[in-house]
């Protein structure tokens, strides 16, 4: 009888070791940009993308989408990898205005997304 319970309980731990696998850590994105953007003039944009305590150096893909408020379209943007889980682009704002900006990640098997609003001068 005693043999028969440690043999039911050893299946049992097996299986719970079984499904018991270490979740990836969420991967996290932070979009930077100056305070202050004048119309007409370049501004870096930059995401910083994390997983965890790691800088994502081998992101599949990041980029930025901006639309003006208001509008119905986007422009999409391919960002550069620039090293350290920073990602960036080089865009003028042509208008004054507010323009949503969202950082779109891909790496990893996931893809998380930020957007900030910008006010553009």
């Amino acid at each position: 009888m005693l043999k028969i319970w440690i043999n039911i309980r050893q299946q049992n731990y097996s299986k719970e070791n079984e499904t018991t696998e270490a979740v990836p850590e969420l991967l996290e994105v932070s979009v930077n940009f100056p305070e202050v953007i004048q119309a007409n003039q370049e501004v870096v944009i930059e995401a910083a993308v994390t997983q965890g305590q790691e800088k994502v150096e081998d992101a599949n893909e990041v980029k930025f989408e901006v639309k003006k408020a208001g509008q119905v379209t986007s422009e999409e943007m391919i960002a550069e990898h620039q090293g350290k889980g920073v990602y960036s682009i080089t865009t003028t704002f042509q208008e004054a205005g507010t323009y949503s900006v969202t950082a779109h990640v891909s790496t990893r098997g996931m893809h998380n997304m930020l957007t900030k609003e910008i006010k553009v001068e």
